[in-house]
This record gives structure tokens, C-alpha cells and sequence, in this order.
């Protein structure tokens, strides 16, 4: 078994920001695809690749998913938040511009930062790390101020569904940390939240009247290869990888970079200038990683 590392090195942290870049991007893909694919109609689609193709990568690299190891429990319920969280998701970009709906979502740094050193003493954080915390989250909000008071700003209902899916994220990250989930592969850890979801979806789907379309546009069929190949797929098996060999307080910061991506392709997407505003909250997130990574001085 690999050791796990107590800080981030250089590796890490360029995963760590490729993951974020295109996670900023996939919201975008997300909410422009809404407009002909229904939300979890096309979330089902996703997801049912993003698990064939799972299953396909562990079976050429001989990686064992169906072997007893008391993980049964635990992955079954990191499934269900992970899929609760993504049915916010993508019924939250009914209601709300992609880059509001980030900046809610990426709240959940604070559920893991409070939760996870209940059963990691490890990770607890120390005060310059909460400075730090606190530094990217103001950095977020300041950046996406502009947003809360434009024509487009969200109603009560996307905001509320964006809290809640940013809470079931950082719940699942605990539930990982916080159970026998540590033990078993990356693959195996991304394929219990793929196949968990992927069964539900398209029964949620019904349920709520969607239309299943049959007939996709290049640019449909282009977002949803994205957001299966890349996002469903290859970035979720890395951010799980990383969850085994990294600590998640240290991790989950990084998520601070996301709505910042969000908001600049947004800005790419609708021709919009890039403000003064989005540089400073950029250095002001650069800072508050800084913080949180600092290594704990000996004692």
C-alpha cells in the first residue's frame, strides 16, 4: 500500500488545478447543454458511460471490483450522497447561472475542514490554516459579488439545491476519510459513486417527466463526451486517488480555484471582460492555499 504524504507536492497540486480548471468548464458545458438535453436526463447519460468506461479501465489494467472487503456499507452510502449531490447539480442549473451555483457549491471545504478531524485527528486544522480557509471563501464570494445583484442572479430554489449539493460533497469526502473506503482502490472508491448513481438517475429522470431526446446536436454530443471522458471519468478517479494519498482538509481547498474557472469561462463563453475584481480574488486564493498547506511548525 502506498504511504499516505502529509503535504501536497507538486504532483499533487498540478492534478489538483487540472481537475479545478476543467470543473469550472463542466458547469458551463452543464448549463448550456440543459437547453436541449432535460437536466438529469442528461446527467443519467453521463453517468452510465462514466461507468462502462470504469468498468473497462479495471478490466485491462486487472484491477478487482467485486472482491469482500467490508466496504460494501460505507460505498453504498458515499453512492448515495455523491448522486444526491449531482441530482442538485443539475436540477440547481434550472434555476440559477453556473457561476452562482459554484460559488454555493464549493462550500464544501468547510463540511470536510469541520468534519473529518472528528475521526482524523491528523487533519486538524491550526489557526493560520482556518485564516487561510476563510481567505479563499471571502476571495470566492468577492469575485462573484457582481453576480448576487445582476439581471441574472438566482432564485431562492437554485441557491438552496447549491448549499445542499456543496454539503453532500463535503459528506462524502468525510464518509471516505472516516471509513474503510481508505483501503480499497481509487477505481473501485469512483466506481461505487458511478454505479450507485447511474442506477438511480434515469428512474429520477422519469419521475420527474423528462423528455428523453434522441437526437443530439455536435455540440450536445461534444458536452457530454467531456463530461463523461473527462469529468465522470478520468477527473473523479483522480480527485479519489488523491483522497487516499493526501490529506482532504489540504485536498478540498484547492476547490476554491473551481468558481473562479467557472466565472472566467463564463466570462470566455458570453464575451464578458475579465475584471479587476477576478485577478484580486485569484491572488487572494493563491494566499489562502498558501495557509492552509503551511506545514505545522515543530514543537
Amino acid at each position: 500500500m502506498t504511504a499516505r504524504k502529509s503535504q501536497l507536492d507538486a504532483f499533487a497540486i498540478t492534478v489538483l488545478l487540472g481537475c479545478c480548471l476543467f470543473w469550472g468548464l463542466q458547469q458551463v458545458l452543464i448549463k448550456a447543454t440543459i437547453a436541449e438535453l432535460p437536466p438529469m436526463f442528461q446527467a443519467s447519460l453521463r453517468l452510465i458511460g462514466a461507468t462502462v468506461l470504469l468498468w473497462l479501465w479495471c478490466l485491462w489494467r486487472g484491477i478487482t471490483l467485486w472482491q469482500r472487503d467490508g466496504s460494501l456499507r460505507a460505498g453504498l452510502l458515499a453512492g448515495a450522497l455523491f448522486g444526491s449531490e449531482f441530482a442538485c447539480i443539475y436540477l440547481g442549473l434550472q434555476y440559477t447561472t453556473a457561476s452562482r451555483l459554484t460559488v454555493f457549491l464549493y462550500t464544501s471545504p468547510f463540511w470536510v475542514a469541520l468534519l473529518v478531524p472528528l475521526w482524523v485527528k491528523s487533519e486538524r486544522l491550526r489557526g493560520l490554516q482556518w485564516v487561510g480557509l476563510l481567505c479563499a471563501f471571502v476571495a470566492v464570494a468577492f469575485a462573484l459579488r457582481e453576480g448576487f445583484t445582476s439581471e441574472q442572479s438566482s432564485t431562492a430554489r437554485g441557491d438552496l439545491l447549491a448549499l445542499l449539493a456543496g454539503a453532500l460533497w463535503g459528506l462524502t469526502t468525510v464518509v471516505i476519510r472516516a471509513s474503510t473506503l481508505t483501503k480499497v482502490s481509487a477505481e473501485k472508491l469512483l466506481f461505487y459513486q458511478l454505479a450507485v448513481s447511474a442506477v438511480c438517475f434515469p428512474a429520477l429522470s422519469l419521475a420527474l417527466g423528462e423528455v428523453w431526446v434522441w437526437q443530439f446536436s455536435g455540440f450536445a454530443v461534444t458536452s457530454l463526451l467531456l463530461q463523461t471522458v473527462v469529468g465522470a471519468f478520468a477527473s473523479y478517479l483522480a480527485w479519489m486517488w488523491m483522497l487516499g494519498r493526501y490529506p482532504a482538509t489540504k485536498i478540498s481547498v484547492f476547490v476554491f480555484f473551481t468558481p473562479l474557472f467557472a466565472l472566467l469561462f463564463g466570462a470566455l463563453w458570453l464575451g464578458e471582460a475579465v475584471t479587476p475584481t477576478l485577478l484580486v480574488a485569484l491572488a487572494t486564493v493563491a494566499v489562502g492555499i498558501v495557509l492552509v498547506n503551511r506545514a505545522p511548525s515543530a514543537s
